[in-house]
């Protein structure tokens, strides 16, 4: 874990604890920035639909996998 000191509106950080439920700043710091790094990669993930060919479904995949008895 690192230390960082940044500069943040009280009313704005009050906010962000109520809304997550947060039980300190430094929780609900932590929360946002997890959840804002998931949607990130989220929309990355959305961003490459219909770029992937898939050249077996499912079944065939599932019925040759030898580490399945």
């Amino acid at each position: 874990m690192s230390r960082t000191c940044i500069t943040l509106q009280t009313e704005t950080l009050d906010e962000l604890k109520k809304l997550l439920g947060a039980r300190s700043k430094t929780e609900a710091v932590s929360i946002a920035i997890r959840d804002q790094i998931r949607s990130r990669k989220i929309e990355g993930i959305k961003k490459m639909a219909g770029k992937m060919e898939f050249i077996k479904n499912v079944k065939d995949l599932r019925h040759e996998d030898n580490r399945i008895g």
